[in-house]
């Protein structure tokens, strides 16, 4: 009886240890794909919180891992880099070095992607994953998290030129997306996943259905843009999204709560997109 009396001062002390306010500096070294994440969204999601994200992101439109491991190598000024400040303030600089890029900022975390078209490809993680994840880890001075952006599949409907690859099945390029990933993962030592595709997935079935592209690939600007958000902040923060206020005028707030259920899943479980989201 007398121990019980501490429970309720210890839950507080966690909550308040949970709920701290905190900044995170993520840099993305990616593609369109990482532009459609991460540059909108995400940082109001983290103020709304009371926290922050300082967010990076190096883009070369279908860029894909070997090609990114070459720039890195050769230290080539190919990138266009958009950086969002403390402030929420985003600048651009053109011709951007990886190395360049990383040595901008106290970095936390730094993501790695492959391009949508080989995502579900092991083979084409080989060797540059690890090399790239090397790189980092040997150009930086304070030891970032190095973790991976798991893309999504193509719209059922999608005509891209690579859908072949996966039979022109969504079903199956998003389980070898999963397959692909956790292989390349293990083998260049990333533990930390942001599962956007599963997010997407899981959202697909629901109310909000396969319209969530606006191309068959790339995301649609409101409320696909909106879930992959809603999952870098759940993943990189390790805070409940479900009661997060911040909801954008182009969103509607059922949808809303449909996509921060989904990036919840997802984070829980992001290799397996059957998690029965409500349809409100």
């Amino acid at each position: 009886m007398i121990r019980n009396i501490y429970l309720p001062i210890l839950f507080l002390c966690f909550s308040a240890i949970v709920c701290e306010a905190r900044t995170i500096r993520v840099l993305a070294i990616g593609n369109s794909f990482s532009e459609d994440a991460i540059e909108q969204n995400l940082y109001e999601l983290a103020a709304a919180s009371g926290d922050t994200a300082v967010i990076g992101n190096l883009c070369i439109g279908g860029c894909e891992l070997q090609k990114h491991a070459y720039n890195a190598i050769h230290d080539a000024p190919a990138y266009r880099y958009r950086k969002i400040d403390t402030d929420g303030h985003m600048t651009q600089t053109d011709r951007m070095t990886i190395k360049a890029a990383l040595s901008d900022d106290a970095w936390d975390i730094v993501t790695l992607q492959q391009a949508s078209h080989y995502s579900g490809i092991p083979d084409s993680y080989t060797p540059w994953l690890k090399m790239l994840a090397d790189y980092v880890r040997e150009n930086t001075t304070n030891d970032p998290v190095i973790g991976f952006h798991q893309t999504w599949a193509y719209a059922s409907t999608a005509s891209h030129w690579a859908f072949v690859y996966y039979k022109n099945s969504q079903t199956e390029m998003y389980n070898k997306i999963c397959e692909a990933t956790q292989q390349a993962m293990d083998e260049a030592g990333i533990s930390l996943v942001i599962p956007t595709g599963t997010a997407i997935q899981n959202c697909r079935a629901t109310s909000l259905g396969d319209n969530l592209n606006r191309d068959g690939y790339h995301l649609d600007l409101k409320i696909g843009r909106y879930i992959a958000a809603c999952t870098w902040y759940c993943a990189l923060f390790n805070k409940n999204i479900i009661d997060n206020s911040y909801c954008p005028d182009s969103v509607d707030s059922q949808d809303a709560s449909i996509a921060r259920l989904a990036a919840k899943a997802a984070v829980g479980s992001p290799w397996k997109a059957d998690v029965i989201i409500p349809s409100f």
